[in-house]
């Protein structure tokens, strides 16, 4: 497509410059502001309403179950107990008289031979050197637990501070490419 007809146009000269645009209303901006608001105080409604009437019944609930819990275990334990009672319980017979016979004393002498061995006497350094040496032995036998793996505590872990440094400094340059193409529109 050609432009033939080059009469109609008209070109603006560079010295005459229309006014100024006017500046936009901030209408849209007061709009998203007020769904915003909106919706935080929605959620804080629906927080307070689950804080105030949902929370306690479970609580209440959770209680009961915890109480019948302890009733039944006390009621099994109560039957235990009666029933090893029921079974250590016996008739009881008269005690009936055995006849014994009563052990005639023998007199029996006692031989003793005499050694001629040396008896041994104690010898209280040489024991201690002996327990010293079994307590060195013992304590290089023994194995020294050591950690393996690194803890998995710690606040970092358990938020994701390095996904919530990159979204962070993604919107940091959001925040500048916005301001630099409003500045340039």
């Amino acid at each position: 497509m050609a432009f033939e007809n080059t009469d109609d146009l008209e070109v603006e000269e560079e010295g005459e410059a229309g006014p100024p645009p006017e500046e936009s209303s901030n209408r849209t901006f007061l709009i998203v502001a007020g769904v915003l608001g909106g919706i935080m105080l929605l959620a804080l409604l629906c927080t307070a309403a689950y804080a105030f009437l949902i929370l306690p019944s479970r609580r209440e609930s959770q209680q009961n179950q915890e109480a019948t819990a302890i009733a039944q275990n006390t009621a099994v334990a109560f039957g235990l107990t009666e029933t090893a009672r029921a079974k250590r319980w016996t008739a009881t017979q008269e005690p009936t008289e055995v006849p014994t016979r009563t052990p005639v004393p023998t007199n029996t002498p006692v031989v003793v031979l005499p050694s001629n061995t040396p008896t041994e006497l104690f010898d209280p350094v040489a024991e201690t050197e002996s327990a010293l040496y079994t307590q060195l032995a013992l304590s290089t036998m023994t194995m020294i637990p050591t950690s393996t793996a690194l803890p998995s505590s710690g606040f970092a872990d358990e938020v994701g501070a390095p996904g919530l440094l990159a979204i962070a400094v993604a919107l940091v340059v959001v925040i500048f490419l916005v301001r630099r193409l409003r500045a340039a529109g």
